[in-house]
């Protein structure tokens, strides 16, 4: 829920990739699998403690990812009527990104930065953020690559500096592919444990996944990584 990035690979396809940053107190996530919700087959990672996800794609139009924080870092004040991660798969329920964003109570929920990928012609990414009060929602340009890291977590010094990151990455890399994205996940960063994008903050807060997914018009693919186990990745066709 702490860093995503995107990569374009044609009009209609590209690779989305998570880094999860978690308090050590939660649960081990189980690893994606297909669940029929809202009559729709949705893949997705599972939060074991409340039964949401941070990260999930339905087998046709939309792949979401969520992010902690808004715009600036919030106290936490529990408890909040709902999870962000069963909002999440709340979204499903609509038939589209407008419908969700005028329709859906986000009130008692923490802050968050939701970005949803609707494919269609192209690619189209919405990008709704709720600061605890109010929904502020945009879109983002599909055509080039993306970073983007938690408020919540991350100084807007340090988000900048991942940005200096990934343009280095990008400028080393001209083919995108899987692999080499989830390497610059495990990888990136200057050897400092507190903001590298594998983050480990004392071993109170650290990176304990690793999801990516690559949408292509005729093979989709999710891959897991549990940081925590070392189990290696799990892959999961999205079909």
């Amino acid at each position: 829920m702490c860093t995503v990035t995107y990569l374009p690979l044609s009009n209609s396809s590209f690779i989305l990739t998570s880094n999860r940053d978690e308090s050590k107190f939660r649960k081990i996530a189980l690893p994606p699998e297909k669940y029929f919700i809202y009559d729709s087959n949705v893949y997705f990672p599972k939060d074991a403690d409340a039964n949401g996800t941070w990260f999930a794609a339905s087998e046709t139009r939309f792949t979401l990812c969520i992010l902690n924080g808004a715009f600036e870092p919030h106290e936490h004040k529990p408890p909040y009527r709902l999870s962000r991660g069963l909002m999440l798969l709340d979204f499903f329920k609509y038939k589209n990104v407008q419908g969700f964003c005028s329709q859906y109570d986000f009130k008692g929920i923490e802050p968050f930065t939701l970005f949803i990928f609707e494919q269609g012609s192209g690619t189209r990414i919405h990008e709704l953020r709720w600061d605890g009060n109010k929904i502020y929602s945009g879109t983002k340009d599909s055509s080039m690559p993306q970073i983007w890291s938690s408020a919540q977590l991350y100084s807007k010094q340090v988000i900048g500096q991942r940005e200096k990151w990934f343009a280095e990455w990008l400028k080393a890399n001209h083919e995108f592919t899987m692999d080499k994205i989830v390497l610059f996940h495990k990888t990136g960063g200057d050897g400092n444990s507190y903001t590298d994008l594998l983050m480990n903050r004392d071993g109170k807060v650290f990176t304990v996944s690793i999801t990516s997914v690559k949408r292509a018009e005729k093979e989709s693919l999710m891959r897991y990584e549990d940081i925590i186990s070392g189990s290696g990745a799990h892959d999961i066709k999205i079909e």
